[in-house]
């Protein structure tokens, strides 16, 4: 496997707090972003100072913008926190948590099933759950599907359950964690009823409770500050007990 990244080139590959971090790291928190986003971030995140101030480096990974938890996504974040562990000489069972917004909520969900460390919790905003429904939801998802999966064997109809979450949880393959899934009522874009409904019931069926937090009269991945508050609560949690 090609693998290019370097601590010192770190930065062309993801975002990192790790250098703002005074005193022992405690976790990672790795986020996935959502379909389309390539945005590259220097400096620090407001978020960022979240985690900082807790001694947990924040990772968000320049993956493909239309990635969809594919394995080179799997790979990249995979490489990412490798790096970080070396880098600081951390144990390999450092807790570290999933987490993400729309295609990156899938993606948060998707990482528990495939990554290198299972991580110990997993938070996603407004996450795509049935990707074979999605691919239909919109007109604009069959092209990112393609690109995401095009070297993956099978055809399409095989290929989207081994990257659904809805279909993970119903064939039992999702790791005991703490999972917290926020999804927003006027959701236009990724239907609250069809995913994150059905995954969580999906979920609990399986014996993995989750924390359902439905965000009343927004939009898309739209939360109130005090949901923001609650979704970076829940991921420190994650790694600070």
């Amino acid at each position: 496997m090609i693998s290019p990244i370097t601590y010192e080139n770190l930065r062309l590959f993801s975002y990192s707090n790790d250098k703002q971090i005074e005193g022992p790291i405690r976790g990672i928190v790795i986020h996935f972003t959502g379909m389309g986003c390539d945005d590259r971030f220097d400096g620090n995140l407001a978020e960022a100072d979240y985690y900082t101030a807790r001694n947990i480096v924040y990772l968000i990974p320049y993956g493909n913008p239309w990635a969809w938890m594919n394995r080179q996504q799997v790979a990249l974040a995979d490489q990412i926190i490798d790096i970080i562990l070396a880098k600081y000489g951390l144990p390999e069972n450092l807790p570290i948590v999933s987490t993400g917004l729309s295609m990156g909520g899938q993606g948060a969900l998707v990482y528990m099933v495939y990554a290198k460390r299972t991580p110990v919790a997993c938070v996603a905003n407004c996450p795509v759950c049935d990707m074979p429904f999605h691919y239909t939801e919109r007109p604009d998802l069959p092209s990112s599907y393609y690109s995401a999966y095009l070297y993956e064997e099978g055809t399409m109809e095989e290929i989207l359950p081994r990257f659904s979450p809805l279909h993970l949880a119903e064939a039992g393959k999702m790791p005991d964690a703490a999972y917290t899934v926020f999804h927003c009522t006027e959701d236009k874009s990724v239907n609250k009823q069809l995913h994150s409904d059905r995954f969580v019931a999906a979920m609990e069926k399986a014996g993995h409770p989750v924390d359902y937090r439905i965000i009343p009269d927004r939009g898309h991945c739209d939360l109130r500050p005090e949901d923001y508050q609650a979704l970076f609560a829940a991921c420190a949690k994650g790694i600070t007990g």
